[in-house]
């Protein structure tokens, strides 16, 4: 039995095999035969060792991603390691010193294996009770250890990485060697303060820098940099905030080896022990609830979680997105973003007591790039007040949002079926008040009537003749089912196909008769690509967030692209834009303009379940909704009390339209404004589809009264080049043509009104002026008295 206190020579040799840093490497190269600790024959057992990992290149270490706004600034960062790596030129000398001195001070003198760090942690191991035992790995040793560790996948992977085994060590000095061979030293140490472990979810230098002392690992300084290196040996442990003498004492440590090797002097290490230990933290936040944008980041996350492109599988996704170190330019604008964040908390409050929420989509024409995205709550537990898990502006794919009805704003695609069939503007049908919908089959010939008669909702009429114009204006609902049978309910699908159109659950569109009432379920980022290929022109584009990815190693990823095609005539688009302009001056969203062209359409859904509003310019698009998550139809938007609207039932002008426009004005400020184009006269073969009005009497008015008459008809005028005199004071309007009484069509591009200035009253003939010297008298041809002079008129 050996003594207490003593080492026999039997247990040195037991204690040496279960050493797990250096014994067991010493005793599978030296004791044990390389072969059975390897697992390979032992002729091959060398040629093992020394040849090159085949998966050398595919070890990397876990890079965070950062998500950017289209012009750079940062949406959101994502990270399973919180790691910043910076080259080592812009690390701090000190740092590179401080580790070296604690961690590997010959790492410049050795190669993948220091024997003589080994042989002295393998005496110091072998003279102690088995309690602090020393390892001997170098910094190259560390990386490769920490390398293999980050890049196991599976728990029993990491568990293979850290378990205390020769054959652990044995691979660890493999991949070493390996290393290198490869690389220079500096670059290998650079590749070590990149990837390790400083605690506080800080890896590598840099984020450890920014995480302790909130500066970058260039500037820090040297009581700084030891207390870094300190950290090193246990990143839990001694970590800086959590452990604070802990970290100091362990930095005291540091500044005395750094002493010792000579790399500082002795009162210089004396002075900075002194000093308290002085921490600045800054946290890095991870993920998209602490963004600026949550419910856009939310969106980017889940196209790079959920499409195939980023990956085959989506364990594949999320390593990219996790672990890639991506930077992921995206399409967001921060003007328009913060646009749609101010308008919609104005409007429908995170916390209101009536439980409401709206979301917004907003996405540039002819790009197919969505330029803002929010639901107007924080991203979070749905049972905290104010919060929600789900993007209502997304679909289930990107967001679980299963889709709100989106009312009326489906009319559009019924009028753009009627244009791409020829249908003229001023084409009427006589809407009645109430209409059973009969005769409409499906796509697939099916007979899909229904004989439950359909009336107008509050925010439309009935009983009398509309044109496609005047129908739209006012969103009568008998007008759009009578219409869509005429244009044909497949005909009708298949145009809002064109335009995009899903169903957020993805399931496919539903046909029946009311299809062009909206009874489908979309997503505000549907009907926003939608229109804003109305705004194109008819050019829709798939909706895009992400613009462009480069990996940390500068390539480049392929993305998502926006396939932009031109799926009706752009004479049929600017017939739909014409309509729908008019939307904002004469019908049910009128005082919602922008001061400039723009259109657009309301929805108020059946029962006040919820309420849309959709519009766009040629620059811009959005769509608003406005509703209960709760449920729509069990809890309705009538009698409701938000900031801007008390009371009564909210329509689609009533909250979503001064939602839009708000947005849409501050979004828009600063940018050019553009103009529809005018229709092909085909379109007004039947007038303008205005109702006819009798011209009324401009005379006697200035001409600039007369034309703000006639401008708040939508009549334009022009002032004829010659005046003429009239009954009516000079300067004002003489007469006009067409006549007064006279029955016109006021959108009639054909009719412009001609005013004509008076030149006031025609003059009287003038009397002669009198003579100067009296009353005038002839000349005679003889001398004559004045009795003598004849008589000349009465």
């Amino acid at each position: 039995m050996e003594a207490d206190g003593g080492i026999g020579r039997a247990g040195a040799v037991r204690r040496l095999a279960g050493y797990s840093m250096m014994a067991g490497l010493l005793a599978g190269l030296l004791l044990v035969p390389l072969a059975w600790t390897a697992g390979v024959g032992a002729r091959d057992s060398a040629d093992w060792l020394l040849s090159e990992p085949a998966d050398l290149d595919e070890l990397k270490a876990p890079q965070r991603s950062q998500i950017l706004a289209a012009d750079g600034s940062l949406i959101a960062t994502f990270f399973r390691q919180n790691r910043v790596e910076v080259p080592l030129d812009e690390i701090s000398p000190a740092v590179k010193q401080a580790v070296l001195a604690i961690e590997d001070s010959r790492f410049y003198e050795h190669g993948a294996l220091d024997t003589r760090g080994t042989v002295r942690a393998l005496m110091s191991n072998l003279n102690n009770s088995g309690e602090g035992a020393q390892g001997g790995s170098g910094i190259t040793q560390q990386y490769v250890k920490n390398l293999l560790y980050m890049n196991a996948e599976s728990e029993a992977e990491k568990q293979q990485a850290v378990e205390i085994t020769k054959g652990r060590k044995l691979r660890e000095l493999r991949y070493a060697i390996a290393v290198e061979r490869r690389y220079p030293k500096d670059e290998i140490l650079e590749k070590y303060l990149n990837i390790a472990f400083f605690g506080d979810h800080a890896y590598g230098v840099e984020a450890a820098a920014r995480r302790y002392f909130s500066v970058s690992a260039s500037k820090l300084n040297l009581n700084q940099a030891a207390t870094l290196a300190g950290i090193l040996k246990n990143g839990n442990f001694y970590n800086a905030r959590l452990n604070g003498e802990g970290a100091r004492n362990r930095r005291d440590v540091v500044l005395d080896r750094m002493a010792e090797l000579g790399w500082i002097s002795r009162e210089e290490a004396a002075k900075e022990k002194a000093k308290p230990l002085v921490l600045k933290l800054t946290e890095t936040k991870n993920g998209c609830t602490e963004s600026k944008a949550p419910f856009f980041c939310d969106y980017v996350q889940r196209e790079i979680l959920n499409n195939p492109i980023f990956g085959k599988t989506k364990g594949e996704r999320e390593r990219l997105l996790w672990a890639g170190g991506l930077k992921i330019r995206t399409t967001m604008d921060w003007k328009t973003q913060n646009a749609a964040r101010k308008a919609l908390l104005r409007h429908v409050p995170a916390r209101n007591k009536e439980k409401k929420a709206a979301a917004q989509v907003l996405v540039e024409p002819g790009t197919g790039e969505i330029k803002g995205m929010d639901v107007g709550r924080e991203l979070g537990p749905d049972e905290e007040p104010g919060k929600t898990w789900i993007n209502f502006a997304a679909d289930a794919s990107h967001g679980t949002s299963v889709g709100m009805a989106a009312g009326s704003t489906f009319k559009a695609f019924t009028l753009a079926a009627a244009f791409d069939e020829g249908m003229p503007i001023g084409e009427r049908i006589t809407a009645p008040v109430a209409y059973a919908p009969t005769g409409f089959r499906d796509c697939k010939g099916k007979n899909v009537s229904d004989t439950t008669e359909l009336r107008n909702s509050s925010d439309g009429e009935g009983g009398r003749s509309f044109s496609l114009l005047t129908g739209t204006w006012h969103s009568v609902n008998t007008f759009f089912l009578k219409l869509e049978k005429e244009v044909g309910l497949c005909d009708t699908v298949k145009m809002a196909k064109k335009l995009g159109i899903r169903r957020a659950d993805g399931k496919p569109l539903q046909e029946f008769a009311s299809f062009t009432l909206g009874f489908n379920d979309v997503s505000p980022l549907r009907v926003a690509a939608a229109y804003a290929a109305f705004g194109a022109r008819g050019k829709y584009c798939e909706p895009i967030a992400i613009k462009r990815i480069d990996r940390s190693d500068g390539k480049k990823i392929k993305v998502p692209s926006a396939n932009c095609e031109q799926v009706i005539d752009k004479g049929v688009a600017d017939a739909v834009n014409h309509v729908m302009s008019g939307v904002l001056t004469k019908g049910t969203a009128r005082g919602l303009g922008l001061g400039r062209p723009a259109a657009g359409k309301t929805g108020t859904v059946d029962n006040y379940s919820a309420a849309w509003f959709a519009g766009y310019t040629p620059e811009l698009a959005s769509a608003v909704w406005v509703g209960d998550p709760r449920g729509g139809y069990s809890n309705p938007m009538t009698n409701v009390c938000l900031p801007t609207h008390c009371g009564g039932p909210v329509y689609g002008a009533s909250i979503p339209g001064p939602i839009w426009q708000d947005t849409m004005a501050e979004a828009l400020r600063g940018v050019k404004a553009t103009g529809f184009r005018r229709p092909p006269s085909e379109f007004f073969r039947k007038g303008s589809g205005e109702d006819r009005v009798r011209m009324p009497d401009l005379r006697g008015l200035k001409p600039e009264a007369a034309a703000d008459k006639l401008r708040a008809m939508g009549m334009d005028y022009r002032i004829a080049s010659s005046e003429k005199h009239s009954e009516y004071p000079e300067g004002t309007v003489a007469s006009t043509d067409p006549a007064p009484g006279a029955s016109i069509d006021p959108g009639d591009f054909d009719t412009t009104v001609v005013l004509t200035v008076s030149k006031g009253p025609e003059p009287h003939e003038e009397e002669p002026p009198p003579h100067e010297d009296g009353p005038f008298l002839p000349e005679l041809p003889f001398q004559a008295t004045p009795f003598q002079v004849p008589f000349l008129s009465r």
